[in-house]
């Protein structure tokens, strides 16, 4: 049986989703995948991350320009009104996720280029641990499709500065 049909059949909610949410989900698994296995020894957490953020910063890799669409769709999406609101809480923080970095980044008060694009990697990352693990199934995975772009245009775009 074919993957796709089976999750149509057996998952709730995956039948609902359009050709281009599902694309969206995959291209975005993938590109994590390759991510981690390239830059961070298959071994992605918030402290790798960051690692990799400042190893590319201190060899005059980041640009602001690459990562702006992407930035001001997140602060757009999660901070509102000068609050965070409840879709950033959705993200489930954990201890150790660099959130008071995300927050500034997001609100407009730290603009350094390494903590942008540590900010949006550790979007993507809170992202694929609610995908990986289940959380975002548990409503079906709706309305995801511009997170999971964007988070997927931020991994091309670091991968891109890994190529020889």
């Amino acid at each position: 049986m074919d993957p796709t049909d089976f999750l149509r059949t057996l998952v709730p909610g995956y039948a609902q989703l359009s050709d281009e949410e599902r694309s969206a989900i995959a291209n975005f698994s993938l590109l994590w995948s390759a991510m981690e296995g390239r830059m961070l020894q298959s071994n992605a957490n918030p402290g790798s991350l960051a690692e990799a953020a400042k190893a590319l910063n201190g060899q005059g890799l980041l640009r602001y320009d690459r990562f702006e669409k992407s930035l001001g769709y997140f602060r757009d999406r999660y901070f509102q009104g000068g609050v965070f609101n409840e879709r950033f809480e959705h993200l489930l923080w954990r201890k150790n996720d660099l959130r008071p970095l995300v927050e500034a980044v997001l609100s407009g008060k730290d603009d350094d280029i390494e903590h942008v694009v540590l900010a949006l990697l550790m979007i993507a990352y809170r992202l694929r641990n609610n995908l990986f693990h289940g959380v975002k199934w548990a409503y079906g995975i709706q309305g995801q499709q511009p997170n999971f772009e964007h988070a997927s245009d931020v991994l091309m775009h670091i991968l891109e500065l890994q190529t020889p």
